[in-house]
């Protein structure tokens, strides 16, 4: 098939997976397992995917370090967290399916580390309770040192070979392809060594593409973690939810933004001011340095704004671990010192980390429900699974994080919920099912393949990429309010009418860089129209969105979700599920730690 300059190929499948993550290798093996012909498309080889670089650990209740842990507690954390709009049925399920979905990743030869029982080993993690925040500091994320999504990937990927999942590893997901009926059943992409566009169709689609973290300037996350499918559903005129959710880690790398793990301070770092002084217990006298994250982020930005920074522009603070000793740190916490070391020439065991708040998750993302199916809204408010489409791991909004995710309930979110999406494709789809392409849907996939060959002249991506990472940091960072949003939005305004007239100016179609920078320019564009529209609408403070101008969260209003859809940029709401299955409901409460 030739769509104007471009010569498609296609290739038939009966699941195909978009993205090599975590969440997506957990899916591809649930599926693989079945017969079923399965591919996974990913930009990068998969153990290059951004799970990689999770570092402290899988929470769950095990009962490894307490016999009596109970996953209704963390149940209750979780939601707590979430500050009340994480969906409470969707929590349950994760929670309560977390510990055989961690015992199957032992199984499959996660090296997990040990306590000298032989158990596995979990630490403290922030927001952790015992008794429903009742029995003080509980202990329940499952590590692999300060490497954990390292091992979990390599043994998700490994598992996935011996299974035989076919891989398009350095292929490029362009665009989401439909049905005559608008079912989606294939994507447009590219091999970005050959330059080959390919129609891969099947009928079963897995959006599991991860996060947007590089919409902001400073972030913790891979280069790679542009939205890519959040910009496929948007265009598709799909909604996104609670986008205006995300969370700044409290422990940036200061110059540098890589991670400083919660499990720094789950093992009993914490954070020191200019003065020396340990401020955490003055904002969270119980949780202390192991608040929840949305909290330390802010305490850190307040000790900064009273002029109690560190270093020369006192733009930062202190994460002091050296009192653990030389043997705690080189075996608990091995990667953190070698960061430090590279990027900061520190050595943690002699001397504190230099951090700051970075942008680290992205709460929000793709409405999906359990299993992993994705979800639009009637007139009526009312949810219509959208046909063979699926999202899973953060690209996803299930939403078990609401307006702040705990510490360690990222990769648990990530196998629950791939596998859970597995399971569900296995039962609903037929091999060697016959689905039809429909032409204008694929000649629309491919509309801006062909727009910037024919470019000849126009936008640089790369000043584009700048002004919009600039604009975030600046107008959408830890502290908001209307005036600086709708300032922000302006200039964000500016950035989409330019980015109408982008230019490629390399046409090749060996190893085009410039392409993918384009294209993931244009899907983090439509993450950044996202977040700010729905945080200018969101009048509270709520978890990881803090306004100034309204410094009270607001349950009467505003307790429910926020749906952003690209036509119009129109903001509506969503209720949240606050009917779990099993238990009573938890109900809204004053969040304090």
């Amino acid at each position: 098939m030739k769509i104007g300059k471009i010569e498609l190929t296609q290739k038939d499948f009966d699941v195909l997976i978009i993205g090599g993550g975590g969440s997506g290798l957990r899916a591809s093996l649930e599926i693989s397992k079945t017969g079923l012909n399965v591919a996974v498309v990913s930009k990068v080889f998969p153990t290059r995917s951004h799970t990689v670089a999770a570092q402290g650990g899988i929470t769950c209740a095990i009962a490894s370090a307490d016999p009596n842990d109970d996953w209704r507690w963390h149940m209750f954390d979780t939601i707590k967290g979430s500050d009340y709009i994480g969906d409470q049925n969707a929590i349950e399920y994760m929670c309560s399916e977390g510990p055989e979905a961690v015992f199957e990743l032992e199984h499959l030869g996660l090296p997990f580390s040990r306590f000298e029982n032989g158990r596995i080993y979990q630490r403290p993690f922030g927001g952790q309770s015992k008794e429903f925040g009742e029995g003080g500091q509980a202990a329940r994320t499952c590590a692999a040192a300060d490497r954990t999504g390292h091992a979990l990937l390599h043994t998700l990927y490994q598992a996935n070979l011996k299974e035989g999942t076919k891989f398009f590893n350095e292929w490029f997901a362009v665009d989401l392809v439909k049905d005559a009926k608008g079912n989606v059943n294939g994507v447009s992409c590219f091999d970005m060594e050959t330059g080959e566009v390919s129609i891969l169709k099947a009928n079963a689609v897995v959006l599991a593409t991860g996060g947007a973290g590089q919409v902001y300037e400073q972030n913790t996350t891979s280069l790679i973690c542009t939205g890519d499918g959040l910009g496929m559903v948007s265009r598709s005129e799909l909604p996104l939810q609670d986008m205006e959710m995300w969370q700044f880690h409290p422990t940036g790398l200061y110059g540098n933004g890589s991670l400083m793990t919660e499990g720094c301070r789950g093992e009993g770092g914490y954070l020191i001011n200019s003065e020396g002084d340990r401020f955490m217990p003055n904002y969270a006298p119980k949780a202390k340095d192991l608040a929840s994250r949305d909290v330390v982020s802010r305490c850190i930005v307040q000790e900064i704004l009273a002029g109690r920074g560190c270093g020369d522009k006192k733009d930062h603070v202190l994460l002091k671990i050296d009192h653990l000793g030389a043997d705690a740190i080189k075996q608990k916490l091995p990667e953190i010192r070698e960061i430090s070391m590279t990027f900061a020439n520190v050595d943690p065991i002699k001397e504190p980390i230099p951090v700051v708040p970075t942008c680290h998750y992205m709460m929000g993302g793709i409405p999906t429900n359990v299993n992993g199916q994705v979800l639009k809204t009637d007139d009526l408010g009312k949810d219509i699974v959208v046909g063979g489409l699926y999202s899973i791991g953060e690209a996803a909004n299930v939403s078990v994080h609401g307006a702040n995710r705990l510490g360690g309930n990222s990769l648990l979110d990530l196998v629950v919920f791939g596998r859970a999406a597995g399971r569900h494709i296995n039962e609903s789809i037929t091999k060697n099912e016959e689905s039809i392409l429909d032409r204008d849907s694929v000649e629309n996939s491919v509309e801006i393949l062909n727009r910037l060959l024919e470019s000849k002249k126009g936008e640089n991506v790369f000043d584009l990429r700048k002004k919009m990472q600039n604009v975030m940091q600046t107008y959408f960072g830890v502290y908001r309010n209307e005036k600086l949003m709708q300032e922000g939005i302006n200039k964000l305004q500016e950035i989409n009418r330019l980015s109408k007239d982008i230019h490629l100016r390399d046409k090749s179609n060996q190893f085009n860089s410039e392409r993918v920078e384009i294209l993931e320019f244009l899907n983090l564009l439509e993450t950044a129209n996202a977040t700010a529209y729905s945080a200018l609408e969101r009048k509270e403070s709520r978890g990881a969105h803090a306004r100034e101008d309204f410094p009270n969260r607001d349950d009467n209003n505003w307790l429910c979700h926020s749906l952003y859809q690209k036509n119009g940029n129109k903001v509506s709401k969503r209720d949240v599920n606050l009917k779990p299955i099993s238990v009573d409901a938890f109900k809204p409460k004053a969040r304090v730690y």
